[in-house]
């Protein structure tokens, strides 16, 4: 833990460098870095963490051979040349300290109707503490924070006396394929913190996720004689019914789970985007629907995959037109394993002594039903993956927004967490 002087020194830099940090975030809202248009942030935050010093490796996701790794997942209507990773590095001489990973996405979900936002999704627009845009919560608010705290220490005339890999990732959102990139590409550490937008808490578990897009096809006639034809927009609707049953069958098991069975309905299914028929007088001869499930962590990624066709399989023979023309179910996008973060790890003590001097309070543990990027390196790569970050409300949603004045805490807490785990040298 940081002694008191050292905090203090801290402190002063991240409040020295407070203005900037807010303006940096703002720069990163507004690129709006949805799946497929990551490049130009990415090239922005490439050439704002060369301007530090560190060695930036820019690569794409066609640059590594993911499709050797196991847990990569299929992309889903990107180009991978086009999906550009940065990693930064700090190197040390002689190293003394512990090594770091800080890893977080750029990569944000659409923004949907803009007349629905208060403000513009890309404004950055600051009311009462509060930066709005998409991502500004989720997660760009978390990589301001990793680097910004590594700023604090240089601030503080301080640098890590270890290797410190500072990564921005594309497919958090899809698929988890640019955090898997990095360490495809050989990064390594003996600790991970991931600051995802989790209010000052660690997370402790969470669940994977399963995309895959049901297709059914059908017999077009006049409305008129619709009794003649099929209507494949509610054929897929019985599916979906039937994917609703299944998805309460699994959270009824979940009431077993040492995790999760005091969590409400952890596994979420989502019927995320239909599309389907070509004409209103016409009965729909085509529907096509993306879907998400959740799976707990354990559970077998194929298993869970197999429930799931199961499901269908046996929906299609209740449906008179799909027992005889079956649905197609296609997986893409993520194959993602649920993840805990055992208790007892040398790098969640460190965090959290970290988090106990900035707070003046223990560090609280969450429960989440939604996936990141930690499952990699704790269960594939044997390195702790920490996910804690600052506040905010509404990711996905309308409004979204980051707590500036949490961001600031978040901020010092992980510049402590750096300085304690890392150790440190005066910079000359």
């Amino acid at each position: 833990m940081p002694d008191a002087a050292l905090l203090a020194r801290l402190s002063e830099a991240v409040e020295a460098n407070f203005e900037t940090e807010v303006a940096f975030l703002a720069d990163l809202v507004r690129f709006p870095s949805t799946r497929g248009n990551e490049a130009p942030l990415q090239d922005w935050m490439a050439r704002q963490l060369a301007a530090r010093g560190y060695g930036v490796d820019r690569y794409t996701l066609a640059d590594v051979p993911l499709a050797q790794h196991p847990k990569a997942s299929p992309m889903v209507e990107a180009d991978p040349a086009k999906s550009v990773q940065v990693v930064a590095t700090h190197r040390a001489a002689n190293p003394t300290g512990r090594s770091l990973i800080l890893q977080g996405h750029i990569d944000v979900v659409p923004e949907g109707p803009v007349e629905m936002w208060t403000h513009p999704p890309y404004g950055a627009v600051i009311r009462d503490g509060w930066m709005y845009g998409r991502g500004a919560h989720d997660m760009k608010s978390g990589v301001a924070a990793m680097v910004f705290a590594m700023d604090a220490l240089r601030k503080a005339g301080l640098a890590p006396a270890a290797d410190v890999h500072i990564q921005t990732v594309t497919e958090e959102e899809s698929t988890g394929n640019g955090a898997l990139s990095t360490l495809v590409r050989g990064y390594r550490a003996d600790a991970a913190l991931v600051p995802e937008p989790t209010g000052g808490t660690i997370t402790r578990a969470h669940t994977g996720t399963l995309w895959f897009r049901i297709a059914v096809r059908g017999v077009p006639v006049h409305v008129a004689y619709a009794q003649t034809g099929t209507n494949a927009i509610l054929s897929a609707y019985h599916l979906i019914q039937a994917l609703q049953g299944h998805t309460q069958r699994i959270n009824e098991e979940a009431r077993k789970h040492p995790w999760y069975k005091d969590i409400e309905s952890p596994l979420k299914f989502n019927p995320g985007i239909i599309r389907g028929g070509d004409w209103a007088s016409s009965t729909p001869a085509w529907c096509e629907v993306d879907c998400r499930i959740g799976l707990l962590p354990g559970t077998d990624v194929a298993e869970a995959q197999a429930a799931v066709e199961r499901c269908i399989a046996e929906a299609a023979k209740g449906d008179n037109f799909l027992a005889n023309n079956p649905p197609s179910v296609t997986w893409h996008g993520f194959l993602a394993d649920g993840y805990v973060l055992e208790p007892g790890t040398e790098a969640e003590a460190v965090l959290a002594a970290a988090h106990a001097q900035v707070y003046g309070e223990d560090m609280p543990a969450r429960i989440t039903t939604a996936v990141n990027d930690t499952r990699f390196y704790g269960l594939y790569f044997g390195i702790p993956g920490l996910c804690y970050g600052p506040k905010g409300e509404g990711a996905h949603a309308f409004d979204e927004r980051t707590e500036l004045a949490h961001l600031k805490k978040t901020t010092l807490a992980i510049a402590a967490f750096i300085a304690d785990w890392c150790g440190t040298r005066p910079i000359g």
